[in-house]
Order: structure tokens, then sequence, then C-alpha cells
């Protein structure tokens, strides 16, 4: 592989959607666009979570938990493609690249965006980082679903505006639940050598089986919260979500296969999985700002 191609693999291309799709819908929720704060907001919503990819890839590097038993994709650090140094500190760049774009944002509406900013920077860092990363915790979906769901969401309607409406908080919830979905599709493919190298995820604490069903369960709660948001949104236009964010009911075949797929494959053949969810999130957002575009 060429260097380029070696980064490239390394960043993940594939699960990128997962910070693009919030950052997408927040935008539409907003109500109005100020061009240069949005792609701001995209660029701290893309850079931390190639920060985030790439901090893992170093930590679980250098403690460990990636081996060449592993089933996904390999790591840029334990299987040599990049030295561990170099991987620290691409993180360590995406993150201040983050961290600039944030300060902007800040410096424009709310200097209270500074410090929800380094929680954010400090929960991607302990994730897979510190002396007890939370990944082995059982604490990681509850934390990816506040930062890359809610505060992508709801964050980047807020900079727009400088307010954050009923319907970005709405949007804000099955945005996270699928960005978990992914998280959740990741660590059931790796509860083999995860269980080995001692990283007690969710998935490996209640177990595989109860984990599928949560991945089953976290899309389908997706879509029935969208459905929620846009029956109070019938009572009370201010309180819910406008009849044209059922738009993004029309991804649900792509959550066909995937919701198919976790039951019974294990290994390898459970990483269509993960880039199923991934597309899935994408186009769902993308279908569900269209429908706040148009009815906003």
């Amino acid at each position: 592989m060429s260097r380029r191609s070696v980064w490239w693999h390394g960043v993940r291309p594939r699960t990128l959607g997962a910070s693009v799709a919030p950052v997408i819908v927040g935008i539409s929720a907003a109500g109005r666009t100020v061009l240069w704060r949005s792609a701001c907001a995209l660029v701290v919503g893309v850079a931390l979570q190639i920060g985030a990819n790439l901090a893992n890839d170093y930590h679980d590097g250098v403690r460990g938990v990636d081996t060449h038993e592993r089933l996904g994709p390999p790591r840029l650090t334990a299987s040599g493609m990049a030295p561990p140094r170099a991987v620290l500190a691409a993180a360590l760049l995406c993150i201040l690249a983050a961290g600039v774009a944030g300060l902007a944002l800040a410096l424009a509406t709310t200097l209270w965006l500074v410090p929800i900013g380094a929680v954010a920077m400090l929960a991607l860092w302990l994730y897979s980082g510190g002396p007890r990363p939370y990944a082995g915790l059982g604490v990681a979906e509850l934390m990816v679903f506040v930062f890359f769901g809610v505060m992508a969401t709801a964050g980047t309607a807020y900079v727009n505006a400088e307010t954050v409406s009923a319907g970005a908080w709405w949007s804000s919830v099955p945005m996270g639940l699928l960005i978990v979905a992914i998280l959740e599709a990741n660590n059931i493919r790796d509860v083999p050598t995860d269980e080995a190298a001692g990283k007690r995820t969710l998935a490996v604490r209640i177990g595989s089986r109860r984990a599928r069903l949560l991945y089953r369960g976290l899309l389908v709660l997706a879509y029935v919260t969208v459905v929620m948001g846009a029956l109070v949104g019938i009572a009370d236009e201010g309180v819910g979500l406008p009849m044209w964010a059922l738009l993004a009911l029309a991804s649900w075949p792509l959550a066909i296969r995937p919701m198919e797929v976790v039951g019974p494959a294990e290994g390898r053949d459970l990483i269509p999985v993960l880039t199923g969810t991934s597309l899935l999130t994408l186009v769902f957002g993308v279908l569900l700002a269209l429908g706040l575009w148009v009815a906003g």
C-alpha cells in the first residue's frame, strides 16, 4: 500500500457518514444557515471522528488489544503499517483541527462551547486511552449517543441559529441511536478478541446474543422516534417534528439486510453489518434533513 492509501485506510472512511449525517440534520433543523459556521461544524464532527479512530488505533495497538487475530480490517499500529508515534501525532492533529474550528464557533456564538468541546475531546481520548479506558467499562454506547449524536446534531443547530429548536432535539435522538448501532455492530464482531484481551465492552458484558438484539432495537427505536416526533408535531408543531420528517422512513429498506445478517453471522461475515449501518445512518440523516428543510 502507498503511504496515502495507508492513511486513508486508517481514517476508516466507510464510517465517516456517522459524523457527516448529524451535521447535515443539525443544519436543516436550525431553520437558518450560516455557511462558514456550518463548514466549521462539519470540520469539528469529521475531525473528531477521525481523531477518535486514530486514537483508538494507537491505544489498542500499544496496549495489545488489537492482535493478528482481530477479525476486522487491520489497524495501522497493530499491523505495523504506520509507526505508533505517527498514528498518535495524526490523532492529535485531528483533535487540534477540531479544536480550532470549535473555538471559532465559540467566539462567534457563546464561550460555553469551549468547556463543552473540551469535555468532548476528553471523552474521545479516554475512550481507549488513560489509565482505565471506558470502552471496556460498558458505557461507551452512552457516551457515543451523547457526543456524536445529541451534541453533534443540536450543537450544529445552535451554532447556526443560536438556539436549539424542538425539531433539533427530536432529530438528535435517532441520529444518536443509529451511531450507537454502528458502534454495537463493531463490538459484536470483536466480542471474541475483546474478551480475550480483557476489553469488556457492553457487547462482551451482555453476551453476543443480547448485543444482537440491542443492535436491532437501536435501529427500530430510531424510526419509532421519528414517528413519535411527527405525531407530537401534529398536536403542536412547536414541540415536535414536522410531518415531512417522516421522509426518513424511506431509508428503512437499507436497515433490513443488516438486521437480518446480524442474527446468524459470525466473524468477518459481520463486517457488512458495520458498513451497512454506516450507509443507513448517512441516508437516514440526508432524508431527515431534506424533510426538515422542506418543512422549514
